[in-house]
This record gives structure tokens, C-alpha cells and sequence, in this order.
């Protein structure tokens, strides 16, 4: 009994180690890529909160994978995420990218980014606080992650289920959905206060309806003094706003 116990930790230590060991390449990367001159000072300061090499680590990610981000905005991840695949994998950024690509177009290590899923279609329909989406699929397969931060909440129950679908399709097995967005409180009712908030669990339940396994969450972006009442634009909640953070699979 105690033998298998001995190699029983032995194996787990193993692998502890060879998983911290496999992501300190990635990690090397990641920290030349919050180093370079692209990023801008606005950008940078919002390093400490957002904690982007904890954050990916926890997700998995790894400088050889097939990487799509949804819904890029300004490109603030897209400048950490490209680079790091530039030479062993491959980055794709899909829908709402016209500001990401203006921001890393003609950049040394930002040729290879690719823009899909181009004819997709975002809109507000008339009287509609959310957003709906239109699209066929992000055009790729056989991805090993797609990512998306903070832009759940933007979408109706329907175009979140049309993102959640895009995304299943477009991984592989095993492929990682990696999903951050500000927290609201379970079951509330929507608010002008809490419309860019989401409950995480109804996020979970909707991404696991879309044929997802639920794998894991983590507190690093958990804050204790965001009481989950104010609008997340206001200053004293933003930068600052307490955000769930959930790793799902695709079987």
C-alpha cells in the first residue's frame, strides 16, 4: 500500500514537473511579448490586473497551437497571443477584428496573422440591449483553442449560442474554449447596471448545452471589493471589476 502511494506521488510530481516545464518556453515567450515596444503604455498598466501569463497558463496555451480569439478589440491579447505562435502555430482572429488588425498591421512578427470569419455579422436589432450574430462558422478547423475576453455579455441568448456553436466547430477534440467576462450575480435580473456583466452560471450551463465539458475555473480574477452592484464603466469598478474565468473541452 505504501509503495503504491510512494509511486503513486512520485507519477503526480512528475507530471507537475513536466507541465511547469512544457509552459516555460510559452512563459519566455509571453514575457518578450509583454516587453515589446508595440504595446502602449495604457496597455501595459493594465498588466497587473489582468494577469495575462497566469491567465493563459491556466487556459493551457502553448507556442505551437492553433489559436483563434474572438472578438479582438483593440488587440491588447492579440499582441501577446500572435507572436508567441508566430513560429510553431498560428493565430486567427474572427469577428469585430477591424480594430486588432489596424492595430498590428505592417508590425514586425504580426505578418502571419490571419483575419477569418470575415462575413460574419454583429448587430443590434431595434430595441435590443445585446447584440445579435450571424455567421456560417469562423471558416478554420482542427483549432486547439479559442479564446474570447470580456465579450459574452455583449450578445443575446441566441448570439451566444451562435458563438458557442462556432466555437465547438472549429475545435478539435480536446480543443480548449477559454472564456473570461465580469461577473454578475446568479440569476439576476438584467439591469442598466449590470448589462455588461454575466452570470456565470448560466454561462456555464449555455456552453455546456453546446455540447462543451465544463474542465475548470480559477480565482485570480476574483475581487473581494466589487460588490457586483455598479456598471462596470464606472470608475470605481473599472479595472477593477471581479471576472469569472472558465476552461471548457471539446470531447
Amino acid at each position: 500500500m505504501k509503495t503504491t502511494l510512494a509511486l503513486s506521488m512520485a507519477t503526480l510530481l512528475i507530471s507537475s514537473s513536466a507541465f511547469a516545464a512544457d509552459f516555460s518556453a510559452t512563459k519566455d515567450k509571453l514575457e518578450t511579448a509583454l516587453a515589446a515596444d508595440i504595446r502602449t503604455d495604457k496597455e501595459v498598466a493594465r498588466d497587473r490586473n489582468r494577469k495575462p501569463v497566469r491567465t493563459l497558463e491556466f487556459f493551457g496555451f502553448r507556442d505551437d497551437m492553433k489559436v483563434v480569439e474572438l472578438m479582438p478589440g483593440g488587440g491588447w491579447y492579440t499582441k501577446l497571443l500572435a507572436p508567441v505562435v508566430a513560429d510553431k502555430g498560428q493565430y486567427y482572429m474572427a469577428i469585430g477584428t477591424s480594430r486588432a488588425s489596424k492595430a498590428v498591421a505592417g508590425q514586425a512578427g504580426f505578418d502571419k496573422v490571419k483575419v477569418t470569419a470575415e462575413e460574419a455579422k454583429i448587430y443590434r436589432p431595434e430595441g435590443s440591449k445585446f447584440y445579435a450574430l450571424e455567421a456560417d462558422g469562423l471558416g478554420v478547423s482542427d483549432m486547439d483553442m479559442v479564446l474570447t475576453f470580456r465579450n459574452y455579455h455583449n450578445f443575446s441568448e441566441s448570439g451566444r449560442a451562435v458563438m458557442n456553436k462556432m466555437a465547438f466547430d472549429a475545435l478539435k477534440s480536446g480543443g480548449v474554449y477559454a472564456v473570461v467576462d465580469h461577473t454578475r450575480r446568479h440569476m439576476q435580473a438584467t439591469d442598466n447596471e449590470n448589462r455588461r456583466r454575466f452570470d456565470p452560471v448560466l454561462a456555464i450551463k449555455e456552453i455546456q448545452a453546446a455540447g462543451f465539458k465544463f474542465v475548470d475555473m480559477t480565482d485570480l480574477h476574483y475581487k473581494p471589493d466589487d460588490e457586483l452592484r455598479y456598471e462596470v464603466g464606472r470608475k470605481s469598478v473599472t479595472g477593477n471589476s471581479d471576472r469569472w474565468t472558465l476552461k471548457f473541452v471539446k470531447p
